[in-house]
């Protein structure tokens, strides 16, 4: 198991469904993985959660349903970021320590190729078509472009200090990438593979995500302990959200009126209402959380602990004055949710109010 001043040193590098709706969350599961996790994706369908381990050269399968490891895939040299393409078949692991992608075929969960490509590879995202995958390779300031038709790495962009992660708008035109040490996101237009933008954020920059409509950017600023809210329109910083401390991973819900932002320091998740920008909850985890996804209903946020060797399990609840449901417990015939003033046992399946599609990440 890491310790936490290992972990830091090893991976930060040298240096709601209605008017009214709130979110209560829950963390409801802690799920035993390999060493030091880092990163997590979901498969389009939100049936398995796919887990970077980084001391443990490996990727662990959860089987969301049950919230077990059913398998675990060997990989490169210290994973890191990790993502699924939209089609589910197949997993891209960034390898940092060996400069590699692995490819898993989902399949079998087995490692069908492996893809040389820039130094201290980190972040990783498929496009929305599974055409390309982007790579952000924190040790030499660039991101490789991988054409996955034959898994080659087709181009290499330069963008700024020490890039993390990186994300992909909803319509593929665009590649943010967070430049640790530059205080800063490049923008990648994919057409041709240039840089059209720069943005400056907080100090620290890390983790990127952009919201269903593509309209906003969250970047969760390490050393600042704060979110920038960017307009994408016009690649601006509209809003810094106070979070808490040292934050790394964020993530948006489908319906995109909730960030979720890890708190690596503070062994908790920020929960940001985007309507207001504000910070309306704030979950306790497991240590040094990491990685983050949403499954694709918005039910359930699955974090990557990597001091803890865990995923904890959030289950999202949304409340309608004093009655809650909540979302991540009612599933299934028999299930029961709880909270706040009220409550409502239901005796069939629920499945919330409505489902939306993962936005990737």
């Amino acid at each position: 198991m890491f310790g936490v001043a290992t972990a830091s040193a090893l991976v930060l590098g040298t240096a709601g469904t209605g008017a009214g709706a709130a979110a209560a969350d829950t963390v409801i599961d802690t799920i035993p993985v390999g060493d030091g996790p880092l990163g997590v994706a979901l498969t389009p369908d939100g049936s398995r959660a796919y887990v970077t381990n980084a001391a443990a050269d490996s990727v662990s399968v959860i089987n969301t349903v049950t919230n077990t490891v059913v398998d675990t895939v060997p990989v490169g040299d210290f994973p890191r970021g990790v993502a699924v393409t939209p089609g589910g078949s197949h997993v891209y692991v960034a390898n940092y320590g060996d400069d590699t992608v692995s490819v898993i075929e989902t399949a079998g969960n087995t490692m069908v190729e492996t893809v040389d490509i820039g130094n201290g590879p980190a972040g990783v995202v498929v496009s929305p078509g599974g055409s390309h995958v982007y790579v952000a390779n924190h040790l030499d300031d660039s991101v490789s472009v991988i054409e996955t038709a034959g898994n080659t790495v087709v181009d290499t962009v330069d963008v700024g200090d020490s890039p993390f992660g990186v994300a992909v708008s909803p319509n593929g035109a665009s590649v943010y990438v967070a430049n640790h040490f530059d205080a800063s996101v490049s923008v990648i237009e994919t057409a041709g593979n240039t840089v059209v933008d720069t943005v400056s954020t907080g100090n620290g920059p890390y983790g990127v995500a952009v919201s269903p409509d593509g309209a906003s950017l969250y970047v969760a600023n390490f050393s600042a302990d704060s979110v920038s809210v960017i307009e994408t329109a016009g690649n601006t910083v509209v809003e810094t959200v106070a979070v808490g401390d040292g934050p790394v991973g964020v993530g948006v819900n489908p319906l995109g009126s909730h960030v979720y932002a890890t708190n690596s320091s503070g062994d908790s998740v920020s929960v940001i209402e985007t309507a207001d920008n504000t910070v309306v909850e704030t979950v306790p985890t497991e240590d040094n959380p990491f990685g983050v996804a949403v499954s694709p209903d918005g039910s359930r946020v699955y974090v990557a602990n990597l001091a803890d060797d865990s995923v904890s399990v959030i289950a999202v609840e949304k409340c309608f004055g004093s009655l809650c449901i909540d979302s991540g417990l009612l599933v299934g015939g028999g299930s029961t949710g709880s909270g706040g003033a009220g409550s409502l046992v239901v005796g069939g399946s629920f499945a919330g109010a409505g489902s939306a599609g993962s936005a990737g990440s």
